[in-house]
């Protein structure tokens, strides 16, 4: 790597999946708007990597998610009453490593896509005396009002947020509105629409039925929640629509689910992990699925209507997303389990009904939003270093 390459330090954790993604979708569109000769990308899980009792605490975060999604409330609470990332005993043991993997690798912009990763950079900036130099970005990946208190941090220069709800949102935490921008949501370029023939051609390529309504039962990244009861009750249903059930990574549930899926009435395709949610949600007439912000607005830009997990209430950060979804008519609430069934037939068999959702999510989502951000990024690379892409 030439010492004139620009470097971009991306900082993130894997607390549910939705900021991995966002934390991927921008490398990779880096790697695609930068018209340089060369560009450097690096992407470190913050959290997890810097300390042993963090790395413990990502874990008990995916283990609610997981296991106990009613709790998620109380530790809503718990992160924004006592600030864990602005605490001095986190910050005495994760600042240490992280910031000699800082001064090892010396970024020239730092973008944070996590609410508790920011802070401990402003600080190792700030020890470092190159808060002035080294633009530190928040690409905020909650869009609706009620997000966490974490996002917020008066060291960032520059905010990117989704809409002006969560523009505002940041306003009342304090946030100067000169330091926002709107931009829309990490979503990779992959996520789009699909014509008939081509979603056709997703369904056959899992080996269903190009013709059949499909149900993409989704219980993310992380592989839990309400979503296993959620699938139990649909394949009791007597249906004319076929299904595929994804696990996330959870080993267990891919395993449970296929000896569910072998007493259901129509055909059901269950699987594990999967690196191409795209693909599922392209080859989908519906999804099923907790409404995360990035999930949520990855099926919009697909125009994939959504079945949204209301059985327990929504996770306070997530509630605007429901809301949003709701009042525009691109979803439907699912306040019990045993509805699935009806909800499902009255998609599959009410033509009108279906369109109408699915008309409902064009124009939900921001187009371009992914190189929209990028190029935000992208202007706040040292003059020098874009002066020597632009001679290359």
């Amino acid at each position: 790597m030439s010492q004139n390459t620009p470097k971009i330090l991306i900082i993130s954790s894997d607390t549910g999946g939705g900021h991995r993604s966002a934390a991927q979708t921008l490398a990779d569109g880096l790697e695609k708007f930068w018209h340089g000769e060369s560009l450097a990308v690096r992407t470190i899980k913050a959290i997890e990597d810097s300390h042993h009792i963090t790395e413990k605490l990502v874990r008990t975060y995916n283990w609610v998610l997981r296991n106990k999604q009613g709790w998620m409330k109380y530790l809503y609470w718990a992160v924004n009453k006592f600030r864990p990332e602005k605490h001095e005993f986190f910050m005495r043991r994760c600042i240490v490593p992280l910031k000699a993997s800082f001064e090892k690798w010396c970024p020239h912009v730092v973008v944070s896509v996590h609410p508790l990763t920011q802070h401990i950079f402003a600080r190792i900036l700030r020890e470092l005396n190159l808060s002035d130099q080294i633009p530190l970005v928040t690409v905020v990946t909650d869009p609706c009002y009620g997000f966490w208190k974490g996002w917020a941090c008066d060291d960032v220069s520059l905010y990117l947020v989704a809409n002006e709800e969560a523009r505002q949102q940041l306003i009342d935490y304090g946030v100067s509105e000169t330091r926002i921008k709107i931009s829309g949501m990490p979503v990779h370029p992959k996520f789009h629409e699909l014509n008939e023939k081509d979603a056709q051609e997703a369904r056959s390529a899992f080996g269903l039925d190009p013709d059949k309504f499909t149900v993409f039962v989704n219980a993310g990244w992380i592989g839990g929640g309400n979503i296993p009861a959620i699938f139990r009750e649909l394949v009791r249903g007597e249906l004319d629509v076929q299904a595929i059930f994804l696990a996330g990574k959870n080993e267990e549930l891919r395993l449970e689910a296929e000896e569910i899926a072998k007493s259901a009435k129509f055909p059901v395709k269950v699987i594990g992990y999967s690196d191409e949610i795209e693909k599922l949600m392209q080859s989908a007439n519906v999804m099923v699925s907790k409404l995360g912000g990035l999930t949520t607005f990855e099926a919009l830009a697909c125009r994939l209507p959504i079945i949204a997990d209301a059985t327990t209430p929504p996770m306070p950060q997530e509630a605007g997303t429901v809301r949003m979804l709701s009042q525009k008519g691109a979803g439907i609430l699912l306040e019990k389990p045993t509805d699935i069934v009806s909800v499902v037939r009255s998609l599959s068999t009410d033509a009108d009904r279906y369109s109408a959702l699915r008309l409902a999510t064009v124009g939900m989502s921001m187009p371009n939003s992914t190189e929209s951000i990028v190029k935000e990024i992208l202007t706040l690379i040292p003059n020098e270093k874009m002066q020597t892409a632009s001679a290359s």
